[in-house]
């Protein structure tokens, strides 16, 4: 019997051109359709492999679910952007290969970027997601997200609304 690996481990610089893949395939199936196409492929474009090797080592604490020496996932966090928020952290990315939603490793990745947070002084976090992603909000309010907060994202001219979940 084989054992499978699975770990959620800070990235590293090596990990960037799989983030950048995993990015790209999560974003595309994500917001195709909802994002206008002009600016969903221009934000595509600018984050490639070099764009995610300067993330690693930025402000933002890059996490990356690896899945027996696969990159399946990223998440993104740090503290709360929103001031009028009274939640310190915040998860500003989270996001899967398309082939690994549906099997608990989404709920794997949230589940320990929540810990992270937690254990780094952070009480309560915020996580903003488009109102229109039915697939992502069924995944908070499923894991006890409150929408608490709503704001527009301007995407290209086309304004779409974005709901702010928190958890205390």
């Amino acid at each position: 019997m084989k054992t499978l690996s699975i770990d959620v481990r800070r990235a590293e610089a090596s990990d960037a051109r799989a983030i950048s893949e995993v990015h790209r395939e999560a974003w595309t199936q994500a917001y195709a359709g909802l994002i206008p196409h002009k600016a969903l492929t221009q934000m595509l474009e600018r984050r490639g492999e070099a764009w995610w090797r300067r993330a690693t080592r930025g402000p933002a604490t890059l996490l990356v679910l690896d899945v027996a020496g696969t990159i399946a996932g990223y998440a993104t966090i740090g503290l709360n952007r929103a001031r009028a928020l009274p939640q310190d952290g915040e998860i500003y990315e989270i996001y899967l290969r398309p082939e690994f939603q549906g099997i608990g490793l989404g709920r794997r990745l949230f589940g320990e970027t929540r810990r992270l947070l937690k254990s780094l002084g952070c009480n309560g976090l915020v996580l903003w997601c488009l109102e229109d992603s039915e697939h992502a909000t069924r995944f908070f309010r499923r894991h006890g997200g409150l929408d608490l907060a709503e704001g527009m994202e301007d995407f290209d001219g086309v304004n779409l609304r974005k709901i702010g979940f928190v958890w205390p």
